[in-house]
């Protein structure tokens, strides 16, 4: 088993939270004081109108509130001083990559190094046709935007014409302070984790609890057959307390079961979200984030452990 420090994340519930700049300043704030190591945010840009479309299956349409996530972080960057930024994930084949760079770069400036970019292929064909992006691709053109991405963060000018990108002696400025920024890759299929393994600094699936030894087995033999130590890869699974995919409402305490399953089996972390438990206020979710925080002692260290 590799050796992993353990977090816990919170992913802000963009969909149930309104547009209250206060409120949203406030949960921010909440989580990073509870001992949260990282604040998630989901993406789409765009929302389909079910009333034309009776055969609709996917958890999202038009009347779905989504923050945008680079444009919400750059608001939370000067509000928060610790908590990790996490877009999990940004759908980044839809976007322009150089575009994304730039947004990027400068989130990460403002919250002083604390932007991770979490990406993914996304499932809404109706976005994709929205934003004027090929949907068919989606797999190949994110493979190119990943090293296209971390091209832009680490070099001021150069030039490049493929397949999916073209660039003539130009580049973003400013750049990352830090350099390339971490990628992750957002999935549960086995696509996703091989592309963490070739391609990111992490995983984020969302699977049950009792493939958490499994899941974590197959990710390390991956990443130590290409070459990879498994401890510098992380490993961090989506809990999701909420129907937001079908599954059942679950509470506090399956949250902490998940966590600790998760730790034992040599996963870096967890990201819970409580979005679609049918809670009625932000307040709600806060009080159910900090009963997580409670129960696993986040910001108290523990042997061998980080857990926050």
């Amino acid at each position: 088993m590799s050796s992993r420090n353990f977090r816990v994340g919170a992913s802000f519930p963009t969909s149930e939270i309104g547009v209250d700049p206060i409120v949203i300043r406030d949960f921010a704030q909440a989580v990073e004081d509870m001992g949260y190591a990282r604040l998630c945010a989901y993406d789409h840009v765009i929302g389909a109108n079910l009333a034309s479309r009776p055969d609709w299956t996917g958890p999202y349409n038009h009347m779905t509130p989504f923050h945008e996530p680079l444009v919400l972080f750059g608001y939370l960057a000067g509000l928060t001083s610790r908590i990790e930024l996490f877009t999990a994930v940004i759908i980044l084949p839809q976007r322009q990559t150089a575009l994304v760079a730039k947004q990027a770069a400068n989130v990460d400036i403002y919250s002083g190094g604390r932007l991770s970019v979490g990406v993914g292929i996304g499932w809404n064909a109706v976005e994709y046709e929205a934003l004027d992006a090929p949907f068919s691709r989606r797999g190949a053109r994110l493979d190119d935007q990943i090293r296209f991405l971390r091209r832009l963060w680490t070099e001021p000018a150069f030039t490049e014409a493929g397949e999916f990108h073209r660039i003539t002696d130009a580049g973003i400025n400013p750049m990352p302070t830090r350099g390339a920024l971490p990628i992750w890759i957002g999935g549960w299929s086995n696509a996703a984790m091989m592309r963490a393994v070739r391609l990111g600094q992490g995983w984020m699936p969302s699977l049950p609890r009792d493939a958490a030894a499994e899941t974590v087995a197959a990710y390390d033999a991956a990443l130590s057959a290409a070459g990879r130590d498994p401890a510098s890869a992380g490993l961090d699974n989506m809990v999701l307390l909420g129907a937001t995919i079908g599954g059942p409402i679950r509470n506090a305490e399956a949250a902490v079961a998940d966590a600790m399953a998760w730790r034992d089996a040599g996963a870096s972390g967890v990201n819970v979200d409580t979005m679609k438990m049918g809670l009625k206020s932000v307040d709600e979710h806060i009080a159910l984030f900090r009963r997580v925080a409670e129960d696993l002692g986040l910001g108290k260290a523990t042997p061998g452990k980080t857990a926050g």
